[in-house]
């Protein structure tokens, strides 16, 4: 038995306030894990070229406000894709690692897609304001804003897919493996 389900089963033998705490301690790992994707994809998808054009630019649609100050649709898709990137890293992860659940992907998956469009739009529509602010009162430059924004975005995501992935990851794989053979 691997050195982490060694601690797993102490958490959970523990009572579910200390099992709770534990799966926390791994979801900020998982989550440090996933920030890293999307700082990685935000840093480098901007240089390539078909996008690097796409910062000059201007995108406008609904709430979204993406000025050639703020980059524009270059911005607004490569903040999109690492953030999409890092939640599919995150659910894959979290399911199987933070929650060690059996919990049926046909099922969970679409409730956490439709989640996460709903806080991706948020984020959309958040990020490049706050990049926007802190670079018109010049608080920062334009690099230091975009990464300090998306490190806002993510804190708020952080805190709300814990609930959520607690939620949906309930079922344990031990106790999908003794329904079976209680079968």
């Amino acid at each position: 038995m691997s050195k982490l389900k060694k601690i797993d089963k102490a958490a959970e033998s523990k009572g579910s306030a200390l099992n709770t705490l534990w799966q926390f301690v791994k979801f900020i790992f998982v989550s440090l894990l996933a920030m890293i994707v999307q700082f990685v994809l935000l840093n480098t998808l901007q240089l390539i070229p078909a996008v690097k054009d796409l910062y000059t630019v201007e995108f406008n649609w609904w709430v979204f406000e993406y000025p050639v100050v703020v980059g524009g649709l270059g911005y607004f898709i490569v903040s999109n894709v690492a953030n999409i990137a890092a939640q599919i890293v995150a659910f894959f992860v979290n399911k199987e690692k933070t929650f060690n659940s059996s919990a049926n992907v046909a099922i969970t998956l679409p409730i956490y897609i439709v989640f996460t469009i709903a806080l991706i739009l948020f984020s959309a529509w958040l990020n490049p304001t706050l990049k926007g602010v802190f670079v018109n009162f010049e608080w920062c430059n334009e690099a230091l804003a975009k990464n300090i924004a998306t490190m806002i975005c993510s804190a708020l995501q952080f805190f709300l897919y814990f609930p959520v992935d607690k939620i949906l990851f309930r079922k344990k794989k031990e106790a999908k493996a003794e329904e079976v053979k209680a079968e």
